[in-house]
């Protein structure tokens, strides 16, 4: 873990340096109604830097994923703003979102979503054919590099092991310039090795390419990949961590242990 430590924090300002990659305001989400009401976000503000990693941690049941969701318009909030760049996702129509996420946004999921009948190429640009977009094929050409996947091109997902399935499925999220890119415990049906080599993928998508990417873990080996670290409890961001490590995290969240309420 010696490149956390010795990396650049470009989430230190929580993106005060211009426009975020994304930010929330005030959010509350809530389920169901009067004594069975549940706060699954309480009140929750937050910037994400553009050009930087961040986690999201906290025990289960304190939020972490529906935050994502939120930030990410897969979920509407309850009441408060939320914002991708400069569109505010708040008030917009099914078909803005759509549109908004074909465009802006990249996401990398546990399970790998990947069409079995395509190739590893065809999957990687199938958001821009669905949406008449021509991909740049330079730009591609690099994002495959990157993620090491020249050799694998041809095969499709049941040729290929899971961390080369994953690999297609961060290539596809890189592959459309998103402005941000979601990531739900990307490596969580990962072995151990595979899940370092899509961590240090997602790194250098961020060093290399300029990317911005939030991601959603439980595990603090992951998290210490990211440039800032935020902590759930209870629906509310607690803490938060520059330059972590799996040492510190694991430190901070054993704080947490016994809390929690819905995920």
């Amino acid at each position: 873990m010696e490149a956390a430590a010795t990396r650049t924090t470009a989430g230190d300002d929580g993106g005060s340096g211009g426009v975020s990659a994304a930010r929330a305001e005030r959010v509350v989400k809530a389920y169901g109604e009067g004594e069975t009401r549940i706060l699954a976000l309480n009140e929750v503000s937050v910037e994400i830097a553009r050009g930087a990693f961040t986690a999201i941690m906290g025990p289960s049941g304190s939020g972490k994923s529906t935050l994502m969701h939120c930030l990410a318009g897969l979920d509407s909030v309850t009441s408060g703003r939320v914002w991708v760049g400069d569109t505010e996702l708040t008030g917009l129509n099914d078909r803005q979102l759509t549109r908004l996420r074909r465009d802006n946004i990249g996401f990398i999921f546990q399970s790998f979503n990947l069409l079995p009948t395509l190739t590893a190429a065809e999957n990687i640009t199938l958001p821009m054919d669905i949406a008449g977009r021509k991909p740049d094929r330079e730009w591609v050409d690099q994002v495959i590099e990157t993620v090491g996947l020249s050799g694998r091109l041809g095969h499709r997902p049941a040729q290929l092991s899971g961390g080369q399935q994953q690999r297609v499925a961060v290539a596809r999220a890189l592959a459309s310039k998103p402005a941000i890119i979601f990531g739900d415990e990307p490596t969580g049906n990962l072995d151990s090795r595979a899940g370092t080599e899509i961590l240090e993928f997602l790194r250098r998508s961020v060093d290399d390419l300029g990317q911005t990417i939030v991601m959603v873990t439980h595990d603090p080996t992951a998290a210490a990949y990211a440039d800032r670290i935020l902590f759930l409890a209870d629906g509310a961001i607690v803490d938060e961590m520059t330059a972590p490590t799996a040492e510190k995290v694991l430190d901070r969240m054993r704080g947490f242990e016994g809390r929690g309420r819905t995920s």
